[in-house]
């Protein structure tokens, strides 16, 4: 799999502080950049299983790439398992977001 420079840099930056949520979604962005939808998810999960307080954007990206995959359920439960988290956390823009794209794949 083909990586950029900035991925490079990104990588050695987690390598020193590997729960930084930012870099991560970073790295994930990257991924996607690229093409690669499938290893951007994987990122996202990590993130989402381990960002306290939970990294609401991870949600949308990770629920995006996923419909681009054709990982339709997949998709859907990680917008509803977003939708809680943004409803929990108050954000409501991330919110409205999640459920006006899930409303356009359910």
């Amino acid at each position: 799999m083909a990586t950029t420079a900035r991925m490079e840099q990104i990588e050695a930056l987690l390598a020193n502080d590997p729960g930084d949520a930012f870099l991560q979604y970073g790295l994930a962005m990257e991924h996607f950049g690229l093409g690669h939808d499938a290893a951007g998810v994987v990122v996202l999960a990590k993130l989402i299983a381990t960002a306290d307080p939970p990294y609401i954007p991870a949600y949308l990206m990770a629920g995006q790439a996923l419909i681009r995959s054709g990982r339709d359920a997949e998709a859907v439960a990680m917008l509803k398992d977003g939708i809680a988290a943004a409803g929990k956390a108050g954000n409501t823009h991330a919110l409205g977001e999640m459920q006006g794209f899930l409303a356009t794949v359910e």
